[in-house]
């Protein structure tokens, strides 16, 4: 399936139906008074988080959403059937806007989680409803009100603990792949990955975390280059950033440290709040070099980036250093979890 994180639709929720005008006609009941009911109220609609979907794409098919309006009242002061609501599924992590007024709607980050977002019409009032010691044969009905259109613009941000960044073939598809049961496309050239994938790594009984690798960025990216930054939203929710960086490049011009601030800078350009996340150092593909080199590769990588932060080094090939690396992550989400909880001090 396509991976798709923007759409836009249309809802437009059911008119309630008209009040009757009516009068009771029974034999041997004279002047037998108004009876005109209510008209029945229409549906609303609403959008509901749902886990079992990934994406927006079926969205770029159907675009526009009716919910069922309400009936009309009828005579013998019977109310008008109201319409039923109309629950549109989309996935966990969808952002709703108004589009013709930029409002920010709702999130829904809860599978199951539901908002409304066109408010169904008002059923109309039936002439009994009028009737008084003075107007005994109202003729006076309403009308049911129309119910409420919106254009809505979609967007899919993904929900993960942790979050990869890096420039293509720096290995991030590898070490999901290799921490958890997600299998991206691995390939040796650049952008094998053009979708965000998400993985669930296991760390041990009741353990886990959720693993987010976007398409690899280049320098340039805020302006368009590559495949730009389009997908760094869906980091915007992630709790800690794993910033990868290839020490054994094939190509001897792709300098690790120039490659560090390149995406630094991205991320700045990006988001504030982004590039202010907690991030981590991840040093990729030491198994591709000896480890008197290693040593020396990374003091210069330190150097040269003026890294304070911690720092991990792995082989997401061969596995090396993942499962430290994995359980320092689940370690310190358990803090963050416990500080935001305000259980202990920051």
């Amino acid at each position: 399936m396509k991976f798709v994180d923007e759409a836009t639709i249309r809802t437009q929720a059911g008119n309630g139906g008209n009040g009757c005008l009516s009068f009771r006609r029974e034999k041997y009941v004279e002047r037998g008074g108004p009876d005109g009911g209510d008209g029945g109220h229409g549906g609303s609609v609403y959008l509901v988080a749902d886990e079992s979907i990934n994406t927006l794409a079926d969205f770029r098919v159907a675009r526009k959403f009716r919910a069922e309006s309400g009936r009309g009242g009828a005579g013998r002061n019977m109310t008008g059937k109201s319409g039923e609501d109309l629950n549109v599924h989309v996935p966990r992590g969808t952002v709703i806007h108004d589009v013709d007024t930029g409002e920010l709607i709702g999130d829904l980050t809860e599978d199951g989680q539901r908002i409304k977002v066109a408010d169904g019409g008002q059923g109309g009032q039936g002439n009994a409803r009028f009737k008084s010691s003075v107007n005994r044969a109202p003729r006076k009905t309403t009308q049911g009100t129309q119910g409420e259109g919106r254009h809505l613009a979609l967007e899919l941000k993904l929900l993960a603990d942790v979050g990869l960044v890096g420039m293509p073939n720096a290995g991030k598809s590898t070490l999901i792949r290799s921490m958890s049961a997600a299998k991206p496309k691995v390939a040796d050239y650049p952008f094998t990955t053009l979708h965000p994938n998400l993985g669930v790594v296991s760390v041990g009984r009741l353990q886990s975390f959720v693993m987010a690798d976007i398409p690899g960025l280049i320098e340039g990216a805020a302006e368009g280059a590559g495949l730009g930054i389009q997908f760094l939203k869906h980091l915007q929710r992630t709790k800690l950033l794993l910033h990868l960086v290839d020490i054994a490049p094939i190509d001897l011009d792709d300098d690790p440290a120039i490659a560090f601030q390149a995406i630094e800078g991205e991320l700045k350009k990006f988001s504030a709040d982004l590039s202010g996340k907690t991030r981590w150092l991840v040093i990729n593909k030491v198994d591709l070099l000896a480890e008197d080199d290693l040593e020396v590769a990374r003091e210069m990588l330190l150097g040269e980036i003026d890294w304070d932060g911690p720092v991990f080094l792995v082989s997401a090939e061969t596995g090396e250093g993942t499962d430290e690396l994995g359980q320092a992550i689940m370690r310190e989400l358990e803090e963050m979890d416990q500080v935001e909880a305000g259980s202990v001090d920051p």
